[in-house]
């Protein structure tokens, strides 16, 4: 692959996760789209959206519920691109939100590998190659990055660093889609600062990419460790989310 088709790939499925073409977010002008349901989608989004924002950092496309395409029409054209992703101009679409018993829930960046810079980096500590019938015992609250166990089928694919006969870091890709595999990464907080995480990764993006599937990262911008791990792996960022679910929602996620 080159980071081209890498790019291209991705925009095709968040295009499928949208419903809208993958050319929409290379245009000046922001698009808005209706969300509907889709089986190609990544599994764990649960579609359709109520109000979803989608930037690859050329404009922003919407994909949403119908009632409320006017206030997020008017709310992305008055408002530069990336100030739509953040306070305080935030506060005006999550105000307009709220009347419906919607809010602001998800905001996510997301990272591609860059091949001119990947490379599967040394650890001190043996790795070992992990398949999903390796992971029976290990979801468990210490890798709940790396694995999820509410869906265990698409955990496909690990990378481990072992002390002995100790797993002390784990990388785990979930097969999300047909085209792309996410990374997740735990390291067990004593072993940290030792470089292990960014080899984990970029060790399994590099399987991942052998295998032909792409590699990607999501880390919320405001959790530093993960982003410096993602651009010490050799990921870039891509596109950026922001996603609206209901207040129950949020108040469960809140508890």
């Amino acid at each position: 692959m080159t980071n081209q088709e890498i790019i291209r790939i991705a925009m095709e499925q968040s295009a499928i996760d949208a419903n809208c073409s993958p050319e929409d977010f290379t245009q000046k002008e922001n698009k808005i789209v209706y969300s509907q349901n889709n089986t190609a989608a990544r599994k764990y989004l649960k579609l359709p959206l109520y109000c979803n924002l989608i930037s690859y950092g050329n404009n922003i496309v919407a994909s949403i519920n119908k009632e409320i395409e006017e206030v997020v029409s008017a709310y992305i054209e008055k408002y530069p691109t990336e100030h739509c992703f953040e306070t305080p101009n935030m506060h005006v679409l999550n105000d307009e939100l709220q009347k419906r018993d919607m809010r602001i829930c998800h905001m996510a960046e997301y990272f591609l590998p860059d091949l001119k810079v990947l490379k599967a980096l040394p650890c001190k500590y043996p790795l070992k190659v992990l398949t999903g019938e390796d992971f029976t015992d290990l979801y468990k609250e210490e890798w709940s990055n790396a694995l999820c166990e509410a869906r265990k089928t698409l955990d496909v694919l690990g990378v481990a660093a072992y002390e002995g006969d100790k797993i002390i870091g784990l990388a785990g890709c979930s097969a999300d889609c047909d085209t792309m595999w996410q990374i997740g990464i735990d390291v067990l907080p004593e072993y940290r600062r030792q470089g292990i995480a960014a080899a984990l990764t970029s060790r399994l993006a590099v399987e991942v990419l052998e295998r032909g599937k792409v590699p990607f990262y999501c880390a919320a911008w405001c959790n530093i460790r993960s982003v410096r791990n993602a651009i010490k792996s050799g990921f870039r960022p891509a596109w950026v989310e922001m996603t609206a679910k209901s207040t129950v929602q949020v108040a469960e996620m809140n508890r």
